[in-house]
């Protein structure tokens, strides 16, 4: 099981992907979104980021993806500062598959033409405004829309799809990138529980197919219980609670150990 390891000052963990040390972001300098967030994200974790509406939780992707910056405090991905001027960081980010609420496809156009667009900044500068792709380039989108399960949909526009298989080309579009970190915002929501499910696998098995850092966004806890060995409880900006799970088994950090029921028990209360 992975251990949560505190941040102290400026240090940086060897094994972790993601940190933040006493991070608060606001999008009008007044009012704080986040407010003094400290977490350490190990390489290989899946970890869940859970909370309601309005907590914080897609402002916590957008502060990793270098989207924005904090408004105090250190956020590290990667041992760097996210900033798109820093040519370190520039590459790196290509390395990041970044999954937004809405999905960000293209909805007039192909399912592999949708997922091709993850190789494009892997392409030269000619190549990537043509959009020419090398045999090899197709061949590794064409395998995984078979992981995903969307093979048989490769030449079908995307806005006929269910929202199950949006979220799959949305998937196969992040893992065409090659990533090392996958940020999934709310991927599930909207969906009933069984495709939320499959939803869920598909993710699982891209995770340990190409060893990956996921880190998602969720309302539902017991998705989050279910799929993460990490869950992190975002409440009015704060960090309320952190666990680590061992298969069917919950590790409070904080409180000591807690069945899945009593965590979900005292989620629930606390969303009242």
């Amino acid at each position: 099981m992975m251990r949560q390891n505190n941040i102290h000052n400026n240090q940086i963990h060897p094994l972790s992907i993601v940190q933040m040390n006493d991070v608060s972001a606001s999008y009008d300098s007044k009012n704080n979104i986040l407010r003094n967030i400290r977490l350490s994200i190990q390489r290989g974790t899946n970890y869940a980021i859970v909370g309601q509406s309005g907590s914080g939780k897609s402002t916590l992707l957008k502060l990793i993806n270098g989207m924005m910056n904090p408004s105090n405090g250190i956020v590290k991905v990667n041992y760097q500062t996210p900033n798109f001027r820093e040519k370190s960081f520039k590459k790196f980010v290509a390395k990041i598959g970044y999954i937004p609420q809405n999905l960000g496809l293209v909805k007039n156009t192909t399912v592999l033409e949708n997922v091709m667009i993850g190789a494009l900044p892997r392409l030269g500068s000619f190549k990537s405004f043509f959009k020419i792709f090398p045999d090899k380039e197709i061949a590794d989108a064409y395998n995984i829309l078979k992981m995903v399960g969307l093979d048989d949909k490769a030449e079908r526009k995307t806005y006929m799809l269910s929202g199950g298989e949006r979220r799959r080309v949305a998937i196969a579009r992040a893992l065409m990138q090659k990533p090392d970190l996958l940020l999934a915002d709310e991927i599930v929501s909207e969906l009933d529980h069984v495709t939320a499910v499959e939803i869920m696998d598909v993710i699982a098995d891209a995770q340990k197919k190409f060893e990956l850092t996921s880190i998602m966004v969720h309302h539902d806890m017991s998705l989050a219980l279910e799929y993460a060995n990490r869950v992190a409880v975002i409440k009015n900006g704060e960090k309320v609670l952190e666990i680590g799970v061992e298969g069917d088994e919950i590790v409070d950090f904080q409180t000591g150990n807690l069945t899945q029921k009593e965590i979900l028990e005292q989620y629930n209360e606390s969303e009242k």
